[in-house]
């Protein structure tokens, strides 16, 4: 089984080494790694290239960045990772154990960096909320058989919430891999924003969003660090 890591990254010369490394060992053991840069202009591409198979350049955007690395890749399954996130040793043994047991998708379970403690109840509650509702984050490493992800046509052409979207859709063909890794991801939004702010920002975008409140209005919202106004939630 060979696996297809797919980051889309954009100005991360600070973090995406590291991510990288991690994944060495996985890259001589025959998986890949696809690094999707969206137009950075601090040399992400440059430093990503050692230690990467292939690096492309793709209109900015997650969803088009990680569709557009998934139309290239070659494994039976596809894995999405932020570029701000380890990845733990073991995990594409993982990711064959959960195909065994027949599951055709599924996420990891993360820890956030940072020494606030409320930082640890973020992490938790965030990977006991996506193994309830089966719904799976970007932070989260969602990874899918490559056959069910271009029977759904990839990521939706949106720009937030992409990836709650696709859990949706995926849903409907099976529960995902709740699998404990941990992936370790970056916490430096909640740490920038105040740890508040984001999980008060965050929840509410994401209730306007089921709600039916627009991806594209949501974005520049999230951009802003704004919770959207009550009238959207009913939207």
């Amino acid at each position: 089984m060979i696996v297809s890591i797919i980051i889309p990254a954009f100005n991360e010369t600070a973090t995406i080494a590291a991510t990288l490394r991690v994944l060495q060992p996985l890259r001589e053991h025959g998986h890949e790694v696809i690094v999707v840069d969206g137009g950075s202009r601090d040399g992400t591409p440059r430093v990503a290239a050692p230690f990467a198979d292939r690096v492309l350049v793709a209109p900015r955007g997650r969803a088009r960045q990680m569709n557009a690395g998934a139309a290239v890749a070659t494994g039976a399954v596809l894995w999405f990772l932020h570029a701000d996130t380890l990845a733990p040793a073991d995990a594409t043994e993982q990711i064959a154990l959960a195909r065994a047991r027949g599951y055709g998708w599924g996420r990891f379970d993360v820890r956030l960096t940072g020494r606030k403690r409320l930082l640890r109840v973020v992490a938790w509650a965030m990977n006991r909320r996506s193994c309830l509702s089966g719904i799976a984050t970007g932070d989260q490493g969602l990874f899918v058989n490559r056959l069910l992800f271009e029977a759904l046509g990839g990521y939706p052409d949106q720009p937030l919430m992409e990836d709650v979207e696709l859990s949706r859709r995926l849903k409907r063909r099976g529960r995902p891999a709740c699998l404990p890794g941990p992936l370790v991801t970056s916490a430096r939004r909640w740490e920038r924003d105040g740890v508040w702010s984001t999980i008060v920002l965050m929840w509410r975008l994401r209730l306007a969003y089921f709600c039916g409140a627009d991806a594209r209005t949501l974005q520049r919202r999230y951009e802003r660090g704004e919770s959207p106004p009550r009238r959207q939630n009913r939207l």
